[in-house]
């Protein structure tokens, strides 16, 4: 144990706020439930991350339809919805927010804005979670945040509820 004073303070919570990604998963699942575990015995805060689809940008531009679009947001909202309501459920009060893009561009922006100083997240291997962890030109989520990174890696155990 440093005797500096440079170690955490007795009592002191290592993290402040524990910035959560869910994308409704089985890894997202367990990432949740793994951040709450976290958040409650820290007794910080959680945020909550979905990352929505934009139909517009996946999509022909023909193909997408005003109904289409607003049933992509309705689901990505409902899904941000099933995750603060299942962190309440479970004794952590959380806010969140739904945003559209790269996971990377997302979660780095997020993370930076809400001053976290952790960030939880699923991945299952080769999986389509790996999109955590870099965009389309090979950026890597480690190189574009400055605070810790918990990976909730997927076990086939079963569901996390």
């Amino acid at each position: 144990m440093p005797s500096d004073g440079e170690g955490p303070q007795v009592g002191a919570a290592v993290y402040r706020k524990v910035l959560l990604c869910y994308d409704g998963s089985r890894e997202g699942r367990r990432a949740l439930k793994q951040g709450a575990d976290v958040v409650l015995c820290m007794k910080t805060q959680a945020y909550l991350l979905a990352i929505g689809q934009n139909a517009l940008a996946a999509a022909i531009p023909e193909g997408v339809t005003p109904e289409l679009a607003q049933r992509e947001e309705e689901r990505a909202d409902a899904l941000l919805q099933e995750g603060v309501r299942w962190l309440t459920d479970h004794g952590v009060p959380a806010e969140g927010s739904l945003e559209y893009g790269s996971a990377v561009d997302c979660i780095a922006a997020t993370a930076e804005r809400i001053g976290a100083d952790l960030i939880v997240l699923g991945h299952k291997p080769r999986g389509s979670l790996a999109r955590w962890w870099s965009s389309s030109d090979e950026e890597s989520l480690l190189e574009r945040v400055s605070c810790s990174i918990l990976v909730a890696v997927s076990e086939d155990d079963g569901d996390d509820r």
